[in-house]
């Protein structure tokens, strides 16, 4: 018997049944309706609390009043981003270390956490993809969606996915696959462990990606946070990434473009893939199609704001900006030290991993966070496997919210 009716893409039916923000944002909702007194601090989800520059709301005033003027407007711009911004882009973020770019290897878009999860269509299905564990959600239920993972096992990973696990013996930094795999997604300063990785760390990471001709799709949407020397902005700091890595960058955190959205990628012509016939392809030439095709660009008033970030003044408030968030690091960490907590991370980046007392789990401690304290974190077990028994807390919330967080920890606790 023929059945007609609209089939479900059955990946879908695999992913959890919520998004982790989604799950913490519904039991927080529940506990306030329970509690409609409790004062709530969220140290949770990675979103900026600190205002837009004044450099860049300036830049994008003009350009939204240009918008007004029958001589200045502006429709369509380009997919790939407006080259002023793109140029500013490779003088600021990449010439001063060493890295020559050309403007058409830099995509400007609305968000690395699109590009991250949207990157993945460029690659065959049958693809072998390693991540780390704990790891940011998107790359994985990205590749879940698209049918690239399989089924789910017993620890709830996985079949088709190398998992690389960061755990306290390894100091938190994940070891090489032990075998063959075509996709490496890192992140670094790593979501959520808040971890670094050298110079000579990362080199070992690229050396692999060539002699096995596999592609390391790099996050750096914390770079600009990293306060240690020998620590790597870029993969392209290395001697042969352009060979084999594809590195995204985001405004979000760095500049508060959380709500407004600028990002881009890095896509070097010399990376390629093959098809079933051993041919070479350019993925550089392959995402601009794709772009092209799906997407319409970013608006010129936030890419004309996003430019004003590199101009002397917009540096400086930058750097106040990420100054503020890296003392809330300080202060979330040294009071959970102080308070007897194991703690990694804080130092390079703005996301402090700690573990759990007491044998909790990452959710049972979760919820005795939000009870004790009134404080809401990301439970590590949301990251993946490896992540269960430890919890994550952020930097980007306000000093005030950020002393109280870490005095209610200490007493309550």
């Amino acid at each position: 018997m023929k059945f007609y009716m609209a089939f479900v893409n059955e990946n879908y039916l695999k992913l959890p049944g919520s998004y982790l923000f989604s799950e913490i944002a519904r039991r927080v909702n529940q506990f306030k309706g329970d509690n409609p007194d409790a004062d709530i601090i969220r140290l949770g989800i990675g979103d900026v609390t600190r205002p837009l520059p004044p450099a860049v709301l300036e830049a994008m005033k003009k350009a939204i009043d240009e918008m007004g003027s029958q001589e200045t407007f502006r429709g369509y711009g380009p997919e790939q981003g407006y080259q002023f911004l793109i140029e500013k882009i490779i003088e600021n973020d990449f010439k001063p270390r060493g890295v020559e770019l050309a403007v058409d290897e830099v995509f400007v878009s609305d968000g690395s956490k699109n590009d991250t999860a949207n990157f993945q269509e460029l690659f065959d299905l049958d693809n072998i993809l390693a991540v780390t564990d704990p790891v940011y959600p998107v790359y994985v239920d990205s590749n879940v969606m698209a049918g690239r993972t399989g089924g789910v096992n017993a620890k709830g990973q996985f079949d088709k996915i190398v998992y690389l696990p960061c755990t306290e013996e390894n100091g938190i930094k994940p070891a090489l696959p032990q075998t063959r795999v075509d996709l490496i997604y890192l992140c670094f300063p790593n979501n959520p462990t808040g971890m670094t990785l050298s110079k000579e760390e990362l080199k070992q990471w690229v050396d692999y990606a060539r002699e096995n001709r596999s592609i390391i799709l790099f996050d750096a949407a914390y770079e600009a946070f990293i306060q240690e020397e020998g620590v790597p902005h870029s993969i392209f700091e290395i001697e042969g990434a352009r060979e084999v890595a594809v590195e995204f960058r985001s405004f979000s955190k760095t500049a508060g473009f959380t709500g407004t959205r600028c990002a881009y990628t890095v896509v070097p012509k010399e990376v390629k893939v093959y098809d079933s016939t051993g041919s070479a392809h350019s993925l550089n030439s392959l995402w601009l199609r794709r772009q092209t095709t799906k997407f319409n660009g970013v608006s010129y008033p936030v890419q004309a704001g996003a430019a004003a970030i590199y101009t002397e003044e917009g540096k400086k408030q930058i750097r106040e900006t990420i100054k503020y968030y890296m003392e809330n690091a300080k202060i979330i960490k040294d009071g959970l030290i102080k308070a007897g907590y194991t703690v990694f991370g804080g130092v390079n980046a703005p996301y402090i991993w700690l573990k759990t007392p007491e044998g909790l789990g990452s959710w049972e401690f979760f919820d005795k966070l939000m009870k004790d304290a009134h404080v809401v974190g990301t439970p590590g077990a949301g990251f993946g496997a490896s992540g269960e028994g430890y919890f994550r807390l952020t930097a980007f919330g306000s000093r005030e919210n950020t002393e109280k967080a870490i005095e209610r920890i200490r007493t309550r606790m």
